[in-house]
């Protein structure tokens, strides 16, 4: 069995190598550094914890061995938030991008095939719902399901809700409860508060589980909205697993053509922001009711 100091050697080895530095600071995207905060030395490990290659932001690590024009493509990778410049070790990655990359594919599964936390559904003051999906496996083979209602979600809605709202808010996890869990606490209520502002009225929010974003328009039906928004996690990536839209119809009906929804996607801490997402929401349901229109026919 290898010692525990022979141990911690390989490991600090392995790291050195890896090009991680052992803290990271903040990176200003306004002005970028001349040359990247990223360090190319080693590292060492404190109390037997390998530092989380997560906490990385990609957009400050430059790899390229002897570059060229660095401060340049350095720059660039501010306004790019992609693995550019990352390196090779001959034919292959290197072993910290590899890794990262995993890491990422990692939180991806995880958002799509974790649920969300009920205890945050109920602590937001949400009910819950559910489509014709009974588990994870239906939602994720059968996307029609996704779009429907159940015969229960249905009576829930009746009961539960305002009828006839001038708008119909409320969540579902789509393909990311992560986006849920990391937007909609400051989402929904900065839109509620955008609303209220224009004077608007709000319906009565709710959580839909196992939802696409196809089942707005049986809500709107249901409830005979106005205007329908949902919140839903998006597909997530190799970039974010936590970035979520708001899709937007005007008295939208079941088999409507996707061309009558409008979309505000990327919302997250590294795309736009959730209190500005909300602001920016309600202005665009505002201007629906204005116009009376929405989709490719709304001119934001």
């Amino acid at each position: 069995m290898i010692e525990q100091n022979a141990l911690r050697e390989i490991i600090e080895q392995v790291l050195s190598e890896m090009n991680v530095e052992k803290t990271s600071a903040p990176v200003n995207t306004q002005a970028a550094p001349a040359a990247p905060a990223f360090a190319q030395g080693g590292t060492t490990v404190d109390d037997g914890f390998i530092p989380d290659i997560t906490q990385i932001d990609i957009r400050t690590q430059y790899l390229v061995d002897n570059p060229r024009h660095k401060e340049e493509y350095y720059d660039l990778k501010q306004h790019a938030p992609c693995r550019l410049g990352i390196g090779k070790a001959g034919a292959r990655y290197k072993t910290l991008p590899m890794l990262e990359f995993r890491a990422a594919h990692s939180a991806a599964q995880d958002a799509v095939f974790s649920p969300v936390d009920h205890d945050f559904i109920e602590k937001m003051g949400f009910f819950t719902v559910r489509s014709q999906c009974e588990n994870k496996d239906i939602f994720l083979t059968r996307p029609d399901l996704g779009r429907k209602l159940s015969p229960e979600a249905k009576e829930t809605l009746k009961q539960k809700c305002a009828k006839n709202p001038t708008v119909e808010l409320y969540i579902a996890d789509g393909l990311s409860s992560a986006a849920v869990a990391a937007n909609v606490g400051d989402l929904y209520p900065a839109i509620v508060q955008g609303l209220k502002s224009f004077g608007i009225e709000v319906g009565t929010p709710f959580f839909l589980e196992y939802g696409r974003v196809g089942a707005m328009d049986e809500v709107t039906e249901t409830l005979g909205s106005t205007v329908t928004c949902v919140l839903i996690g998006e597909r997530p990536g190799l970039i974010t697993a936590e970035s979520m839209s708001a899709y937007i119809t005007y008295k939208g009906t079941v088999g409507m053509p996707e061309a009558r929804r409008t979309v505000l996607s990327n919302i997250h801490r590294a795309g736009t922001p959730p209190v500005e997402a909300g602001a920016h929401v309600a202005e665009i349901i505002k201007k629906v009711l204005d116009t009376k229109t929405c989709g490719t026919d709304l001119k934001l």
